[in-house]
């Protein structure tokens, strides 16, 4: 299964650092956004000067404003619109796709309204009986970092291992090195979980807490990605993995997290909407945090971290007490 045409649903910094990767491999990449002034500017100047300054398109990677035109011929779809938009792009775009399309989300998100994530998504948007191969990509992997050639490795999981091993030999080149999974919703989980985490890492660091309660934070953090991630039916050992401890390391650690970020703003005294009228792009963790919520109280599995991260984000809550309330909590054995 040779993939030689991809089309990337998304020009932002993660978009286009995926579309610099292949196109630099020689892949015909064509990059698609819905901002139609956007993609002027990335025809014109034959660069992402607004997400990814610095980087010259290769002759490989064309630009279009529409999406029937962007899937032509393609034989992979990398979606990496925000998570809240990615249902009504994908309406759009499954008509277009023909059958055993290869359809890859590169997005760390689950829907707010539906609790799905971005592959349940694309299952409910199916229309009819059309075959695709559906699969995530994740891992820890800075956008910046990628499109200037930092080593990075990540891993991507459809359920159908050709699949994988199709997409595996796309994105995998000298410095991106991709590994196969056939668990989808455990990645899909860990991507959009460790946002959350690392808006309460930000925290920590904004009120002046030192290494330990990082560390403290990080390791529980990853227990309730864990709790979530098995009762939805992910694999125990990917929770381990690059998509699970590797994300989270990077997201709640990194100063180019913006999900830590935001943290930092709230712990440091700022409101949300203070916050986030400082970002230049979209921290997925503050839309995920309610999504997970709500996910959490369904699925009936215990998530303080993610409790405490919502009621500072939706309730007003101080971020001392938050977490002064976690520590307060009845006394447990580890594994529970």
């Amino acid at each position: 299964m040779k993939i030689d045409n991809v089309a990337m649903i998304g020009a932002g910094s993660w978009g286009t650092a995926l579309a610099l990767l292949l196109a630099r491999k020689g892949v015909k990449v064509t990059l698609w956004d819905r901002d139609a002034d956007h993609i002027r500017n990335l025809a014109r100047d034959r660069a992402n000067k607004r997400y990814q300054p610095g980087h010259v398109f290769p002759e490989t990677l064309g630009v279009t404003e529409d999406l029937a035109q962007a899937v032509a011929g393609a034989d992979c779809v990398v979606m990496v619109v925000p998570s809240h938009g990615f249902r009504e792009v994908y309406r759009q775009l499954f008509p277009l796709l023909p059958e055993r399309t290869l359809v890859v989300s590169a997005v760390k998100g689950i829907e707010i309204e539906s609790g799905l994530t971005m592959t349940g998504v694309m299952l409910q948007e199916a229309t009819s009986c059309k075959h695709l191969h559906l699969g995530v990509l994740s891992g820890p992997s800075f956008a910046a970092e990628v499109a200037n050639r930092q080593p990075t490795a990540v891993t991507v999981a459809f359920a159908d291992l050709s699949a994988a091993q199709a997409v595996q030999q796309l994105f995998s080149t000298d410095y991106f090195r991709v590994y196969t999974s056939n668990d989808i919703i455990g990645l899909e989980i860990s991507g959009a979980m460790k946002n959350v985490i690392a808006i309460a890492a930000g925290i920590c660091d904004g009120l002046g807490y030192g290494l330990n309660t990082r560390a403290a934070l990080m390791t529980r953090g990853l227990a309730e990605i864990t709790r979530m991630g098995v009762a939805l039916g992910g694999q125990q050992q990917t929770f381990a993995g690059l998509g699970g401890m590797g994300d989270l390391v990077l997201t709640c650690t990194g100063d180019l997290s913006r999900n830590r970020t935001v943290g930092l703003k709230l712990g440091s005294g700022l409101t949300l909407d203070q916050a986030l009228s400082e970002m230049k792009m979209v921290a997925e963790g503050v839309k995920t945090t309610k999504s997970c919520y709500a996910l959490a109280k369904s699925l009936k599995v215990e998530m303080p971290i993610l409790e405490q991260v919502y009621q500072v984000l939706y309730e007003g809550k101080k971020c001392a007490d938050a977490v002064h309330e976690l520590f307060q909590r009845d006394l447990k054995h580890e594994l529970q």
